[in-house]
């Protein structure tokens, strides 16, 4: 079953971006380490993750697999613009896509899931990566509205936010526009395209991939699905939230809503930086920097994250590799290797 095109990764330049990506990342990853881990007490840091109480772990689990769910209804809404996604296809291609994301570099788990519910559902690849890529914008915006919102509520706000705050705000400005703009642009795309002087073969290739990428992006342009993707978007976030809270508890802390909220937006904003699989060193940089300024020593900061990215390295990989059960063919090397056509 050909799943992709034929371009693979041994392309020169490819290999060569690659290694630039990982140089990038394992240099951020060092510094964020080493800011993060001074003055630990890694002793402590074992006595508070020893103790932590199974059953809050147990409903931290559970909210995070409904919020895994909510995710794959919220994009079977854009799916839906072109053709009829089970809620079951939807359910296990996010699932292993974020697998992907927990062991690949630059979010290759968005390939993933593309292609899975490409070869199941008949809709073209570009569409499948336009409506994720979408989605993942609006994370972005999101959590750039929710952070400013919870900046204004609090007294105490830590110093990175207020610099990241706006280019961050810039590029969520930046997606939404595009998302607004680009199907109302669609003649002037054509024009440009047919100006350019490249064979015809290429010509028509690029066209097929325009109107695709435009097919998706126009999937938020129906009032009824905005509402819908809105409104899921919401529960999303409000459900990770909750969940940070009790796992706050589950380690004997304390911590409002607000500052659960502020905690899970810098984790979110700062995944889209160049990482390690598993955003070593970022999440344990942002976990510092946001709780040590609300009276959490940087020990406790860095038990917490501890437990929630073991958490999430255990949930994700189960429901990951049930996902890979259902679409066999398909493995996390051919997905590194090439690009959906």
């Amino acid at each position: 079953m050909k799943l992709l095109s034929d371009s693979t990764g041994s392309n020169p330049a490819r290999s060569r971006s690659r290694l630039v990506y990982w140089l990038i990342a394992l240099v951020l990853a060092g510094v964020f380490l080493y800011y993060s881990l001074r003055g630990i007490e890694w002793g402590q840091v074992w006595v508070i993750l020893s103790r932590a109480n199974l059953k809050y772990v147990a409903l931290c689990l559970g909210i995070a697999s409904f919020s895994l769910f909510v995710r794959a209804l919220r994009w079977r809404i854009l799916l839906r613009a072109r053709a009829p996604v089970a809620v079951s296809t939807a359910f296990w291609a996010t699932a292993a896509g974020y697998f992907g994301n927990n062991f690949l570099p630059a979010r290759a788990g968005e390939l993933v899931r593309t292609m899975m519910i490409s070869t199941r559902s008949g809709l073209s690849k570009t569409f499948v990566l336009t409506t994720a890529l979408s989605e993942r914008m609006s994370d972005a915006i999101a959590l750039v509205l929710i952070s400013s919102v919870v900046l204004l509520t609090l007294r105490v706000r830590p110093g990175w936010f207020g610099s990241a705050a706006k280019p961050f705000a810039i590029l969520g400005l930046c997606g939404a526009l595009a998302i607004a703009l680009l199907p109302r642009l669609e003649r002037l795309w054509n024009y440009i395209l047919q100006c350019i002087p490249m064979p015809e073969s290429l010509r028509d290739k690029l066209a097929r991939v325009l109107e695709q990428i435009l097919i998706g992006t126009r999937a938020f342009h129906d009032t009824g699905r905005l509402i819908g993707f809105m409104a899921f978007t919401a529960v999303i976030w409000f459900s990770d939230g909750i969940g940070t809270q009790i796992g706050m508890r589950a380690l004997g802390f304390s911590i409002s809503l607000p500052v659960a909220l502020l905690l899970i937006t810098g984790l979110g904003l700062g995944s889209a930086l160049p990482s390690t699989p598993g955003y070593v060193g970022i999440y344990q940089f942002v976990a510092v920097s946001v709780l040590v300024p609300f009276g959490f020593s940087r020990t406790d900061a860095i038990a917490y994250i501890l437990l929630a990215q073991a958490l999430q390295y255990a949930l994700i990989t189960f429901w990951g590799v049930l996902g890979f059960t259902r679409f066999r063919g398909l493995n996390l090397k051919t997905v590194t290797a090439k690009m959906p056509a």
